[in-house]
């Protein structure tokens, strides 16, 4: 059975929290990265847009108006993707300061 002190034990939660906030703020950049930027959502948004163009020129309200709405849709989600992972780089960032902190204020 292994005995602690109240230090190793503390030393052992601060690397953890250290080591918790370095694979959230990974986590953030790799969603930001490949979530917003992938080639799938540009390939959607240029294909509805010339969706929506060829409704315009044919005449086809309700192709435009579906087209609009995916459009949207598809922007939304981006915005989204992208608060995810700015969120996950702050609590990253938030965690990895407090393991600091809390390591000066130990030494």
């Amino acid at each position: 059975m292994f005995t602690h002190t109240i230090s190793e034990l503390m030393y052992i939660i601060i690397t953890s929290l250290f080591l918790l906030g370095t694979v959230t703020f990974v986590t953030g950049v790799i969603v930001l990265l490949t979530r917003t930027m992938g080639k799938d959502l540009s390939a959607i948004t240029r294909q509805t847009s010339e969706l929506a163009q060829k409704g315009l020129i044919d005449d086809l309200s309700g192709l435009v108006g579906n087209a609009s709405a995916l459009l949207s849709a598809t922007s939304q989600m981006i915005k989204t993707t992208a608060g995810i992972g700015i969120l996950l780089i702050f609590l990253g960032i938030i965690q990895i300061a407090a393991s600091i902190a809390l390591i000066l204020y130990l030494n």
